[in-house]
Formats: structure tokens, sequence, C-alpha cells
């Protein structure tokens, strides 16, 4: 017996020698790569994220800085890993809890126009004027995918905080972008409004996700 829990320990190792060496882990160049080819759609939710062009920057900056530390990543995971740290730098950015009220700018700036999707500066532009903690439950919610409860998590609030907030925000991108609002009663309770905002959030989404961008660096 002990020479079968020898033996199994022994393959065990190797085993785990073996993935670990065979690249399973995304090294620094894999990170580089994807800051590389998704220049623009990282910069663009740097930008949604923290509201202006400045900001937009040094969330980038220091997104690329810490993806590229050697950290453990599973190679299928890294692009996830790297909207994350964009999305936890933006916060620590913009304390998004601590301010309120809507914010000035309301269009695409000429600077930043080059990281928009083509036909989607209104919609961009209406995301930019949101409140600071609407904008970021809206992104993260509805463009990023995360659940309420990861929402909650990173911004430190509550479930119903972040329902309230993403109610909030659809309504006032509904009202923006001309859509009906058809459940916006039962929206504050929850996120049940999401449905009747559905047409304008799945354009929003195609857009981000879909169509090409400009072709463009950042400013050095």
């Amino acid at each position: 017996m002990e020479l079968l829990d020898e033996q199994w320990v022994s393959m065990a190792s190797a085993t785990t020698k073996e993935i670990a060496g065979s690249g399973a882990y995304a090294s620094t160049a894999d990170f580089e790569r994807i800051f590389i080819e998704d220049m623009s759609a990282l910069y663009l939710l740097s930008l949604l994220l923290t509201g202006d062009g400045d900001r937009a920057e040094e969330c980038f900056v220091a997104s690329v800085g810490e993806s590229t530390k050697g950290n453990r990543v599973f190679k299928e995971w890294a692009r996830s890993w790297v909207r994350r740290t964009i999305i936890q730098n933006a916060i620590r950015l913009v304390a998004p809890r601590q301010r309120s009220g809507r914010t000035i700018q309301s269009a695409v700036s000429p600077r930043d126009l080059n990281y928009v999707p083509l036909g989607s500066e209104a919609e961009v532009g209406a995301i930019l004027g949101l409140a600071p903690l609407e904008r970021f439950v809206f992104v993260m919610f509805v463009l990023e995918r995360h659940s309420e409860h990861d929402c909650s998590i990173l911004l430190g609030c509550s479930r119903k905080d972040v329902a309230e907030a993403l109610a909030r925000a659809l309504q006032h991108l509904g009202r923006l972008m001309n859509f009906q609002q058809t459940e916006a009663n039962s929206g504050l309770e929850g996120t049940s409004g999401l449905e009747s905002f559905r047409p304008v959030i799945e354009l929003t989404i195609a857009r981000y996700f879909g169509i090409p961008r400009r072709n463009t660096t950042l400013s050095p």
C-alpha cells in the first residue's frame, strides 16, 4: 500500500509539473498581446466606466501594469481577467459609491471618438451622461454580463443598491433614446424593468462587441 501511495504521489507530481510546464498559464507576452489586439475595446471599457479620457487612459495604463506582473491565470481566462482588472481599477479611480449626480459630459469627445464603435456615438454619449454608480452598474451588468451579486461585491454595495441604480440607468437611457418605458414602476423594485429596454440594450451590446472600430493608438 505504501508503495502504491508513493507511486501515486510521484505520478500526481509529474502530472502537475507537466501541466504547469505546458503553458497552461498566461504569460506576460500573452497579456501584452491581449492589450494590443483588444486595445480599442479595452480602452472603450475604461472610458465607459471612468467617464472621461484622462481617467480612462490612467485606468488602461494601470491595468496593463497589473495584468503583466506574472499573475498565475489560465490562458482561457486571461481576457476575462484583463476586463475585470480594468473594472477594479476604474472603481478605485472613480469611487462611484461616493459620488452622486449626473456627469456634465453627455457626448463623446473628439479625442475618444476613435475608440467608439461606428454608429454608436449616441449610445456611448448617453452612457457617459449617467451618474457614476448608474454608469458602473449599467456597464458591468448589461455590457460585461456580471451578475447583480458580482456587481455588489466589486462595488461594495448591496444588491438592492445595484438593482435601483440599474433601474435609474435604464429609465434615463430609455428617455434619451426615445424608447417606451413599459415597466418603469416595477423596475424600481428590482431588475424586471430590464425587459422593457431589451431593444436598446441588445443594440448597444451588439455594437459594443461586434462593430469594427476606427484604427488608432493611445497617446503616449
